[in-house]
């Protein structure tokens, strides 16, 4: 069993992805808490569950690319490897929404955290029972239940950082720990992995990474990455009120010289 196929390619795009989702949630988590009306801050808080539950899932196979197992073939159970995608956004989503929505900002943060990592936790497990190979897996429950804390406590710090941290850079840092916190999860689950192989002619049920896992891959990759330009180019809640501010000025003025005019 190894997980270097590719060399250092799956690990570290993994981590890139992880990144860019934990980025993307992040900011649509901060720019949800400054929405001023229900039906904005809902959008924002949907966008933000989209982007952790695919960034996070899209974490997971870029790296299982790279998964391999010597003498057996792998296949991927297509409605399984959907079925996580789907848990990964809804349980995600309701962690999200438990921040974005509660007042009491200590509780809800701790509600969020532990339902946001439980859905990162619960997409990687859903996921690695979608594998099809020639034997069975096994797993230790100590380093399960490690990787399941690490994901609570990556998800916790990711939105108490949502929360706090301003500015640029503040964020671009938050994200980094965040991605790094997720792929630690991920490796830590791996770790936890034992196969008892049992050689077989019998024809694999399922996909190969390369027909499902890779284009979906790819299609996720590129609608984080769209949505990320999205995000940065469209302005904030305070670049609209300013704006609004100054073009209510201008009518202002413009009103006062009509009517001072002879």
């Amino acid at each position: 069993m190894h997980h270097f196929t590719y060399g250092w390619l799956t690990p570290v795009l993994s981590y890139v992805m992880a990144c860019v989702g934990s980025a993307l949630g992040l900011r649509c988590t901060v720019r949800a808490l400054a929405a001023s009306t229900p039906g904005s801050r809902r959008n924002w808080l949907l966008t933000a569950a989209l982007a952790i539950g695919s960034g996070i899932w899209t974490m997971h196979f870029v790296a299982m690319l790279g998964f391999g197992v010597s003498g057996s073939a792998i296949r991927y159970d297509v409605p399984l490897t959907v079925l996580s995608l789907l848990v990964a956004v809804l349980v995600v989503g309701a962690g999200v929404f438990t921040v974005g929505q509660g007042s009491s900002r200590v509780s809800y943060l701790l509600m969020g955290g532990l339902g946001t990592g439980v859905g990162v936790a619960a997409m990687h497990y859903i996921g690695m029972a979608a594998l099809r190979l020639h034997g069975g897996v096994d797993y230790d429950p100590v380093l399960v239940g490690l990787s399941v804390l690490i994901a609570v406590a990556a998800a916790t710090a990711g939105l108490w950082a949502a929360l706090t941290v301003h500015g640029a850079a503040g964020a671009t840092a938050a994200s980094l720990v965040m991605g790094l916190a997720v792929s630690s999860m991920h490796y830590t689950g791996m770790a936890a992995v034992s196969i008892q192989l049992s050689p077989g002619r019998a024809v694999l049920s399922g996909a190969t990474a390369t027909e499902f896992i890779f284009p979906l891959t790819v299609v996720l990759g590129s609608f984080l990455f769209l949505t990320s330009a999205f995000v940065a180019l469209s302005p904030t809640a305070q670049q609209r009120r300013e704006s609004e501010s100054a073009v209510q000025r201008l009518h202002d003025v413009e009103a006062h010289g009509v009517e001072m005019a002879p």
